[in-house]
C-alpha cells in the first residue's frame, strides 16, 4: 500500500468518525437544550424588546409570536454553537484521536502534509472564538514549547506551533486571531484541513458529509412543541411582569 492510500483511508476515516461524532453528540445534545426551552424561566425576557422583535418576525405580539421570538434564536443561534464550542476538545479526542498530544496546552500534534515539519496544534472552532486574553494564554504556549523543545534540544520553530480554526476564511479571522498571526500562523477553514490531511479539498468533503447527517434530521415538530407549551406559559401570566 502506498503513502497516499493510506492517507485516504486515514481520511476517510475522520469523515466518518466526524459524522458520527456529530450525530451523537452535537444533534443529540441541540435536542436536549431544545426540550428545556418549553420553561420560560430559560429566558431573560425583556418586555420591551421581546413584544417589538414577536411584531417584526409575525406583525402581532400575541403568544405564539413572543414564543417564537424568545425560542428560534436560542434554537438556532446560542445552542448549538455554544455545544459545538462545548464539545471541540471531545472531537480532539475522539474523531481527531490519531493526532492526540500528550504536551500541555496543545491539542493535537500533526506533520504538515504541504511543509512536512512536525507542528503544535491548538484547536478553535470559528474566526471569531477567542478573546483579548486568549492571545497571551496562546503565545505563552508556543512560547513554553519552544523553550522545553531548547531544552531537549529538539528544533521546534515559531512557524511550528499554530492554530487551527475548523471552519471560515482567512478574511473572517479576528483582530485576536491576526495579533497571534503575527507571531505563530493560524490556519482557517481549508487551508487547516488541507495541512492536517495533505487533501486540498477535505475541508468541502468533511462539511458536506455532516451536511448529511443534518439531512437526517427533522425536528419540526420538537420545535413546534416547544414554542406551544412557552406560548402556553407566557399566555397564563402578565408578560409585562415576566
Amino acid at each position: 500500500m502506498s503513502i497516499d492510500q493510506g492517507n485516504i483511508i486515514n481520511n476517510d476515516q475522520i469523515i466518518e468518525k466526524a459524522k458520527i461524532f456529530f450525530k451523537d453528540e452535537i444533534v443529540q445534545n441541540h435536542i436536549k437544550n431544545t426540550e428545556k426551552l418549553v420553561n420560560l424561566k430559560e429566558f431573560q425576557v425583556n418586555p420591551f424588546l421581546d413584544k417589538y422583535k414577536a411584531n417584526f418576525l409575525e406583525g402581532n405580539d400575541d403568544a405564539i409570536s413572543i414564543a417564537k421570538a424568545l425560542a428560534y434564536p436560542r434554537i438556532l443561534g446560542t445552542s448549538i454553537n455554544t455545544i459545538f464550542g462545548n464539545q471541540l476538545q471531545k472531537f480532539c479526542n475522539t474523531t481527531l484521536e490519531g493526532f492526540s498530544s500528550t504536551t500541555s496546552g496543545i491539542d493535537i500534534e500533526f506533520i504538515d502534509k504541504i511543509d512536512h515539519r512536525k507542528k503544535y496544534c491548538q484547536i478553535k472552532a470559528g474566526p471569531n472564538t477567542i478573546n483579548k486574553d486568549d492571545i497571551i494564554t496562546i503565545k505563552n504556549h508556543f512560547k513554553g514549547i519552544r523553550n522545553l523543545a531548547r531544552t531537549n534540544h529538539l528544533q521546534v520553530g515559531m512557524t511550528d506551533c499554530v492554530v487551527g480554526v475548523f471552519y471560515g476564511e482567512p478574511y473572517e479571522l479576528s483582530n485576536h486571531y491576526k495579533k497571534i498571526d503575527e507571531d505563530y500562523p493560524v490556519y482557517i477553514g481549508k487551508e487547516f484541513w488541507h495541512r492536517l490531511t495533505g487533501d486540498v479539498n477535505f475541508y468541502s468533503k468533511i462539511t458536506d458529509a455532516i451536511g448529511e447527517v443534518a439531512k437526517e434530521v427533522n425536528s419540526k415538530e420538537l420545535v413546534n412543541n416547544v414554542i406551544e407549551k412557552l406560548a402556553q406559559q407566557i399566555s397564563q401570566q402578565s408578560f409585562d411582569e415576566i
